[in-house]
C-alpha cells in the first residue's frame, strides 16, 4: 500500500483510499505536504488540521467547478465536483465524534457529490428504503444492456466507510454494470447517513435491515427478484455472512476482506495488536454501535462474530482476503471459508503481490481486486465476462 505517511499508517491508508476514489497525486501532494510533521504525532493528534488542509483543497475544487459551469463546461465541472467530494470525505471519517465541523462538512459532502455525480452524467439513481422510522439511503446503478429483469448485486460499507466511498473505489458499480449486473451500494446502520442523519447504529442481526433492502429491490420491474447477492466490504466481512445465513432470499453472498471474529480482533487492538481503520478509534466504534463506555461496547463487541453462522449459508459464497491485511489477520478468512459447510459453491481468493490488492480490503489495488470479484458475481449471477 503507498504510504504517504511513513510512519503513520492509519493517515496513509486515508491516503491510499482518496487515490483508490478518483483523487489526484497532485493534489494529495499539495494538501498532505503541511502535514507531514504532525503526522507523526500519532493518529489522533492532528486530524482537525487534516481537515483543514483536505478542505481547502476540496474547496478549490468546488470553485473551478463553479467557473466551468458558468462557462458552460459541465462535464468539467463534474469532475472537479467529483474529486471534492473525495476529499471532503476523507477529511470528514478522519475526526472525532464530538468535532463540530464534520457534521457542516459532511452536509457539503453529500451535496457536491449529488452535483458531481448530476454533472457527470451518471447513471446513477438515489434510493432511500423504509426503515427504523427514517430510511436507508442507497445509491442505485442499471446494468447495462439489461434486457429484462437484471440481476444486482447490494454492496454494504464496513465500519468506518459510507456508500459514496464504496462506489468511488476501483470503478466497482461500471465494472458490475458493464457485466450486466446492477447495484445498490447502500449505507446501513451504522455507517454514512443512517448514523450521521438518522441516529441508526449497528446491530449484530444484520438480517434486520438486510431483509427490509430485499423487499424493496423485489418490487423494483427492473430486478430480477431470485438475483440478488449480497457484498460486504471490512467489517461487512462479518455484516454480509451474517445476512445471507438469515435472509434466504440472498442469491449468494461475497465478502471483500474476513472478519469472522470481530469481538476478537477488539481485544487484540486493547492490546495494541494489529492496525486500526481510523482515528479516535474507541470514540468511534462506540458512536457506531450505540455504547455509552467501554465495558458496554466489549460486551457487544462479543457477539459480532460468525461461528456458528457460515455453516447456515446455502447460496455460492466468496470469501476474499489481502495477503498482507494490517487490520484483521488472514487466517479470519480460512476460518469463514472452512465453515461454509453448507454452501453449493464456495470460494476462497487470497489476493497475493502478483495481481495486487494484499492490503485491507485490497485498497492498494481495487480495480484488479474488484475485477475478480465482479467477474465471479457475475458467473454465478447469470451476468456476462465479455
Amino acid at each position: 500500500m503507498f504510504q504517504y505517511f511513513e510512519s503513520n499508517y492509519v493517515w496513509s491508508l486515508a491516503v491510499a483510499a482518496a487515490i483508490e476514489m478518483g483523487g489526484k497525486i497532485g493534489e494529495i501532494e499539495a494538501m498532505c505536504r503541511p502535514l507531514v510533521d504532525i503526522a507523526r504525532r500519532g493518529d489522533d493528534e492532528g486530524t482537525q488540521a487534516f481537515l483543514a488542509a483536505w478542505e481547502a483543497g476540496g474547496d478549490n475544487l468546488v470553485a473551478l467547478a463553479e467557473e466551468d459551469k458558468a462557462a458552460g463546461r459541465l462535464l468539467s465541472a463534474g469532475d472537479k465536483f467529483n474529486r471534492a467530494a473525495v476529499y471532503f470525505i476523507t477529511a470528514e471519517r478522519m475526526q472525532a465524534h464530538g468535532y463540530a465541523p464534520r457534521k457542516a462538512l459532511y452536509a457539503k459532502f453529500l451535496s457536491t457529490f449529488a452535483e458531481g455525480a448530476r454533472l457527470s452524467r451518471e447513471p446513477l439513481q438515489r434510493v432511500e428504503i423504509p426503515y427504523g422510522g427514517a430510511h436507508l439511503a442507497g445509491l442505485y446503478t442499471p446494468a447495462e444492456g439489461a434486457q429484462g429483469p437484471a440481476p444486482c448485486l447490494v454492496i454494504i460499507n464496513g465500519l468506518d466507510s459510507t456508500k459514496e466511498m464504496v462506489y468511488r473505489a476501483g470503478l466497482f458499480p461500471q465494472l458490475l454494470a458493464r457485466r450486466g449486473i446492477a447495484s445498490l451500494f447502500l449505507d446501513q446502520p451504522g455507517t454514512g447517513e443512517a448514523l450521521r442523519l438518522h441516529g441508526m447504529t449497528a446491530v449484530a442481526n444484520t438480517e434486520v435491515w438486510a431483509s427490509k433492502v430485499v423487499d424493496h429491490l423485489q418490487t423494483r420491474a427492473d430486478i430480477d427478484p431470485a438475483r440478488i447477492g449480497l457484498l460486504g466490504v471490512s467489517l461487512g466481512g462479518y455484516y454480509c455472512p451474517r445476512a445471507v445465513a438469515f435472509e434466504p432470499r440472498f442469491a449468494l453472498g461475497v465478502v471483500w476482506g474476513a472478519n469472522h471474529n470481530w469481538g476478537e480482533v477488539q481485544k487484540r487492538r486493547l492490546a495494541r495488536e494489529g492496525e486500526r481503520p481510523v482515528p479516535h478509534y474507541w470514540e468511534h466504534v462506540r458512536w457506531v454501535w450505540g455504547a455509552s463506555d467501554m465495558d458496554e461496547f466489549m460486551a457487544i463487541a462479543e457477539h459480532v462474530h460468525l461461528d456458528g453462522v457460515m455453516q447456515r449459508i446455502k447460496v455460492p459464497f466468496l470469501v476474499t482476503h489481502g495477503e498482507a491485511d494490517r487490520q484483521i489477520p488472514l487466517a479470519y478468512a480460512h476460518q469463514s471459508f472452512d465453515q461454509l459447510t453448507d454452501s453449493p459453491d464456495r470460494e476462497l481468493k487470497i489476493f497475493t503481490p502478483r495481481e495486487g490488492g494484499i492490503h485491507h480490503s485490497s485498497l492498494d489495488n481495487t480495480a484488479n481486486a474488484g475485477a475478480w470479484i465482479a467477474d465471479w458475481v457475475a458467473q454465478r449471477l447469470g451476468g456476462r465476462l465479455e
